[in-house]
């Protein structure tokens, strides 16, 4: 039997002004889950915990109590994990909860990542061969993040940028964030202080009003430059453009700051309506010898780094030989269709948002390209159209959100035949369920490379490659 007890008394901090005393207890941490979090057991109840990796004994407070869990933070670690990291890179990660796997050895979060993306493959049969290598590492596993998309709010008075705490509209001020690129912080800092110093009105959302909402910084780390928009509650020149002269004038690297109305009262960050205020109307970025141009609702990857690495990997899995085709669904502003159209004789990208389709025309453009088309729309209904432009034998590739492809779009892919199908994912899950419905359909799972994109979470991206199934055995 493990020693599990209450404590007599809360240890740790006082408990916030009005609120009662939360009860403590003593636990013994038996595994983290798939999201990096702490698990142990109290009165037949899991505990989960944030901070804390398996075999961890260590003092947490109760904040929710359910009939089959308990949620709690942790007020103390009483003996330590061999696999915990010496340094202490971030003193917020236990509130703030963005990167659980922070205090986790970089190795160590390697393996877990492949042990996910193994598990995930493993619950379908079809998969179950499929070899899982070990993870690409990230030549940054801090500093690497390109974007970033904050709360702005207020609390007693003072201005507050950062993120949600866990179950609460509680903002989480993140400070120096060592996974942000540098520049992001410094814009934060500067964001911060002139929001203050200007009074500017910001954003409550129990009430209902206020202006400033949310605060989307995007970082072209090839060119050092930065793009920076204010989410607002509404349509404002006087107060934004102000904020907006002063921040270019101490952070000079802002080339582009943008407004963005967003009106809703749910917790949507981005609304439909984009105005430039000041500068330049996207900002220019750089990944391998590929320019782009990245308009501020845009989609693209926050590592660069391992961007460029996928891009390069897709790219050699496709193989392509002068005339052929290629379809690239879920293209977003065509970092991988530009990759391909390098080597195809020609190249289809699809999109659902209609800006980065014009982002992705600019980019075909900007980099002398001229054998790629792009279409907005969406994929499921799109797809089928295509069998007239898109012959036997072409390569396709998918690089779907985090829910992953709907049933219909791998069924009209599948019928179209493409020699090589390449799947890049953000979600193992997804991604498992969809090589699955793709070899019910004639696609084998020829190998699978993750990639670790998003060092110190517990995210991991994968690429897969698929062939046809030989008909008489599958394989």
């Amino acid at each position: 039997m493990r020693k599990i007890r209450d404590m007599k008394k809360s240890a740790g901090r006082p408990a916030p002004a009005g609120r009662t005393s939360l009860p403590a207890i003593e636990v013994l941490i038996d595994r983290i889950d798939e999201n990096g979090m702490g698990y142990a057991m109290h009165r037949g109840k899991d505990v989960q915990v944030a901070g804390v990796l398996a075999g961890e004994r260590a003092v947490v407070e109760i904040e929710h109590e359910g009939r089959q869990k308990i949620a709690a933070r942790l007020v103390k670690l009483l003996q330590k994990s061999d696999q915990r990291t010496s340094a202490r890179p971030c003193t917020r990660s236990e509130q703030c909860l963005g990167c659980p796997l922070i205090t986790l050895d970089y190795p160590q979060q390697l393996t877990f990542k492949q042990e996910k993306v193994r598990t995930a493959l493993r619950a379908y049969p079809a998969l179950q061969q499929v070899a899982i290598p070990p993870v690409w590492e990230a030549p940054a596993p801090l500093g690497y993040r390109t974007n970033a998309k904050l709360v702005i709010g207020k609390h007693r008075g003072r201005v507050q940028i950062g993120l949600y705490r866990r179950r609460s509209h509680d903002i989480v001020d993140i400070g120096d964030c060592p996974l942000h690129h540098p520049l992001i912080n410094r814009i934060v800092k500067v964001v911060r202080e002139e929001i203050a110093r200007q009074s500017v009105y910001v954003y409550n959302p129990e009430r209902g009003s206020g202006l400033l909402r949310y605060l989307v910084v995007r970082v072209s780390p090839s060119r050092n430059e930065a793009m920076v928009t204010f989410v607002t509650s509404e349509r404002n020149f006087r107060e934004v453009t102000h904020l907006a002269k002063w921040l270019t004038r101490k952070v000079p690297e802002v080339v582009s700051v943008q407004q963005n109305v967003n009106a809703s009262a749910g917790n949507v960050l981005i609304g439909r309506e984009t105005l430039k205020m000041l500068g330049q109307p996207a900002l220019l970025d750089q990944v391998g010898d590929l320019k782009l141009r990245i308009s501020p609702t845009s989609f693209f990857q926050v590592n660069h780094d391992q961007a460029q690495r996928i891009y390069a990997l897709v790219r050699r899995w496709a193989a392509l030989r002068a005339g052929e085709s290629a379809l690239d669904l879920y293209c977003g502003i065509g970092g991988i269709a530009l990759n391909l159209a390098r080597d195809a004789g020609r190249v289809i990208g699809i999109e659902v948002v209609e800006e980065a389709v014009r982002n992705a025309a600019d980019n075909a453009r900007l980099n002398g390209l001229r054998n790629c088309t792009f279409r907005a729309g969406d994929a499921a209904e799109l797809i089928d159209n295509l069998a007239l432009e898109i012959p036997p034998g072409a390569v396709a590739t998918v690089n779907p959100p985090r829910k992953g492809c709907e049933p219909a779009v791998l069924e009209a892919l599948a019928a179209l035949q493409p020699r090589t199908l390449i799947y890049v994912s953000c979600d193992p899950q997804t991604l498992a369920r969809d090589l699955d419905l793709l070899a019910a359909r004639g696609y084998r799972t020829a190998e699978v490379q993750p990639v670790d994109m998003f060092p110190q979470t517990p995210h991991v991206e994968c690429v897969a490659r698929l062939v046809p199934a030989d008909p008489q055995t599958g394989e």
